[in-house]
Parts: C-alpha cells; sequence; structure tokens
C-alpha cells in the first residue's frame, strides 16, 4: 500500500494511444441512450468529502478518506471491475450507461448523472449566451473502462460522473505531457481561470448543480468536471 500511495505523488498516467484526459467518446453497444427526463433544477453543492483535494493532500492519497468516497460512489452508481468496489455493490456502473446530448454532442455518462447534466445545459443556454459568457464545445468525454491514476485512486470516469471538456483548449497542468509543457501552464502567476478557455459562467452552471470543477484542485485540471452532488435530489416533475 505505501508504494502505491507513493506512486501518486507522481500524478496520473496516461492510459493508451492518448493523454489521461483525453475528451474522447468510445464505442459502446450496450449504451443506452435517452432523452433527458423532466426534473426540477435543485441547486447543490459538490459534497466535500467527495472531492478530490479532500483525500489526497501534497501528492499524497490519504486512504481512510480516500476509501469513503469511494465506498459512497460504489454503494450508488456500482462497481468498477475492483475486488473492494464489487464488496458495495453487485452492479457495474458501465451496465448503467447512457448516451446523451450535451451542447450538441454526445456522451456517455451513468444514466444517474443524466438529470444534473441536462439541468447545468439548460442553466448555460439561459445564463451563457452573451459573448464574454459564450463558449462553443468541441469535444467531449465521460466513461472510461480504464483507470487513469497511478497507485489506489480512482477516476471518477470509471464510475461514470465525470466530463471533460476540450482538452486541447482546457489544459490539465499537473496532468502527464502535453499540458504541463503548455505555455499556459508554465506562466506561474497565471490562475486556473486563466488558463483555461472555458468561461466562468460555464464553470458556474456545473458547480451550481453539484459537479467539482478540477481547476480547483492542486492538478488544475481545467477540462474535468465531476459529479459529487446527492442524484436523489433531482426528481422528476
Amino acid at each position: 500500500m505505501a508504494a502505491a500511495i507513493a506512486l501518486l505523488a507522481a500524478g496520473p498516467l496516461g492510459l493508451g494511444d492518448g493523454p489521461v484526459a483525453e475528451a474522447k467518446e468510445t464505442a459502446r453497444a450496450k449504451s443506452k441512450s435517452k432523452k433527458p427526463k423532466q426534473v426540477e433544477c435543485r441547486p447543490q453543492s459538490p459534497q466535500k468529502f467527495l472531492k478530490r483535494r479532500t483525500f489526497v493532500q501534497k501528492g499524497m492519497l490519504v486512504p481512510k478518506k480516500h476509501a469513503k468516497a469511494v465506498r459512497y460512489l460504489a454503494e450508488r452508481y456500482g462497481h468498477v471491475e475492483t475486488e473492494e468496489t464489487r464488496r458495495f455493490n453487485p452492479e457495474s456502473a458501465h451496465s448503467q450507461a447512457t448516451t446523451v446530448q450535451f451542447m450538441g454532442l454526445p456522451l456517455s455518462i451513468h444514466e444517474k448523472i443524466a438529470p444534473p447534466l441536462h439541468c447545468v445545459e439548460k442553466r448555460i443556454r439561459a445564463t451563457c449566451s452573451g459573448k464574454p459568457r459564450r463558449y462553443t464545445p468541441r469535444a467531449v468525454g465521460g466513461f472510461r473502462t480504464a483507470n487513469s491514476y497511478r497507485g489506489a485512486e480512482i477516476s471518477n470516469h470509471l464510475f461514470g460522473i465525470a466530463v471533460d471538456i476540450d482538452p486541447d483548449r482546457n489544459p490539465c497542468c499537473g496532468c502527464v505531457d502535453p499540458w504541463p509543457t503548455s505555455p499556459l501552464c508554465q506562466e506561474k502567476k497565471r490562475t486556473a481561470y486563466e488558463r483555461t478557455a472555458l468561461t466562468r459562467c460555464w464553470i458556474k452552471a456545473f458547480e451550481r448543480y453539484g459537479f467539482d470543477w478540477l481547476g480547483h484542485d492542486d492538478l488544475e485540471d481545467t477540462m474535468h468536471f465531476e459529479f459529487l452532488g446527492n442524484p436523489d435530489r433531482f426528481t422528476a416533475k
């Protein structure tokens, strides 16, 4: 365990033929495509104990805090093909995938976060249309089947509750190349808001409905949002 935790300090790894945070969709024969149900969009904050910066401190995993977060996610969203998460839920997260349209782009996510994501899009369309607030995404990515972290940490992409938007325009300065060598990441005086092409209006729309932006994390993963709210709060009208 100590060795695995120590590896975490080096940050996420790239997998396959692309970097960690690459926003792309994989063909999924079993994915379900559904229109979002009419839901009551109730604002809520991400739950603090689920935030990555709560259980990863100074590049090191805090095992008990991480285990608490993993158990919560597995119980609600399903296991991610590990012995630990199978103890909490016999159904896999991947089996509950659905493909939705987000800002006109197909996106594979866990079916339970389709309602809050629908609320995010509704908010963006209502409040982020002016020139300083506008942003047009070109690529989005959600579900993954391979972990993108070293050591014991589990990516929320495996649960289907994380969304990446345009990695070429929204760098992850704490991830693997090419992002750390990006001019945006080299300018140390810049804030995460200044490193990303995403507008604050978009970021606030996600945060309004329980998503955490990893631009706030030590990774400065500005493309990445993950739903850490309570999915049961989004009830059908």
